[in-house]
């Protein structure tokens, strides 16, 4: 009887805690990149529009008690001589969002203008500027890339680095050209005051494209995968129009970056929920009986609740069902790539950098990446 009654003791233990995990509040990991755009940062910026879903499909295997990470994603240039001197050369183009269809637009829209590179004001300017979590468990930080001195500009960068790491935001730190160089100039005394890693990368030298078995078959189940999203409301067609010219965004840089794409709109951090349907509904955004017939696309208008229910559901059904296929594929070919590339020697570039920090950091928090 006493050993039943500690085994059912055991099990409602465990049971409570499972609903307890389920209950919590999904980890985030908010994610500033600050980008130097002046006029030798070409590469740099091809870098960060061909990779930016390689580091979406990392993070897309995050979790915390089974829950996957929430990613909020802001961008920063600075050293455009093309945005006043009275605003440092630097601007926020995209606060912190869950929208990343429109970083990837913004990142295509990127153009390179000598200016002066301030580090310590950029830096200084997201930690004001955006609205970070007040969560102690979610993973707040700054990624920051240049070719500059750290120490240019009327803000003293250690002054932003103490700062931001005093709300709880590390400061990571990328310098495009040699680690040493990085090292006297001060990039790498930046991350150490925020408790961030310095890496130096060759932002001229990304890695040919890689090819694999399944890229055929991911690109196939990504058309599939377009037709499940239900353009609706005020920014229906917008978003439809920039999730189609991000695709061929990522197509034109090669077919590996439009598979890693693909891959990444079947990964749980990809919202289209403020202008999908889909998404809208499963997330509790809209109430289908409740819309306006205005509201829905034309081939909904005219449909009962109950019709608009169903189609919505089986629509529901059918991405997830695709979804789990891509992220299937998308596993065997990072498999098959890292075997294909064990032998070989590549520099390191944007997202390897980027997700070194990234892993490190978000593990500190308590977050499990799937190997």
């Amino acid at each position: 009887m006493k050993k039943q009654i500690i085994l059912s003791l055991l099990a409602a233990g465990t049971l409570a805690a499972g609903l307890q995990a389920k209950s919590l509040p999904a980890p985030r990991i908010q994610l500033a990149i600050l980008l130097d755009t002046s006029g030798s940062m070409d590469g740099l910026i091809d870098q960060a529009r061909s990779r930016i879903w390689r580091i979406v499909n990392e993070l897309a295997s995050a979790r915390r008690n089974g829950q996957p990470a929430r990613l909020q994603v802001a961008l920063y240039e600075y050293g455009q001589s093309g945005i006043p001197a009275a605003n440092g050369y630097l601007r926020r183009i995209v606060p912190l969002s869950e929208d990343l269809d429109r970083i990837s637009e913004e990142l295509f829209k990127l153009r390179t203008n000598g200016g002066e590179e301030y580090c310590g004001r950029v830096i200084q300017a997201a930690v004001h500027g955006l609205e970070w979590s007040a969560g102690g468990r979610d993973l707040k930080m700054i990624v920051i890339a240049g070719n500059e001195p750290f120490t240019q500009g009327p803000t003293d960068y250690r002054l932003s680095c103490r700062e931001a790491i005093s709300r709880g935001i590390v400061v990571n730190t990328i310098f495009c050209g040699d680690y040493r160089e990085g090292v006297r100039t001060d990039w790498k005394a930046g991350a150490d005051l925020a408790d961030g890693q310095y890496l130096a990368i060759d932002a001229d030298n990304a890695p040919p494209p890689v090819s694999a078995p399944q890229d055929t078959e991911i690109a196939r189940l990504g058309g599939e995968l377009n037709r499940t999203y239900i353009a609706f409301g005020r920014e229906g067609g917008a978003g439809k129009t920039r999730q189609n010219e991000q695709d061929k965004n990522a197509a034109g840089v090669s077919e590996e970056i439009a598979v890693q794409r693909v891959a990444a709109k079947a990964a749980p951090q990809y919202d289209s929920s403020a202008w999908d349907l889909v998404d809208a509904e499963r997330k509790g955004q809209v109430k289908l009986e409740e819309l306006d017939e205005a509201a829905l696309p034309a081939e909904m208008k005219g449909m009962s609740p109950q019709q608009r229910r169903d189609h919505v559901t089986a629509m529901q059904k059918k991405r997830l069902a695709l979804q789990k296929k891509i992220a299937a594929l998308h596993a065997e070919r990072e498999r098959y790539v890292r075997e294909q590339q064990r032998n070989s020697v590549s520099g390191a570039t944007l997202d390897e950098a980027i997700l070194r920090a990234l892993r490190a950091q978000a593990e500190a928090k308590g977050l499990r990446f799937a190997e």
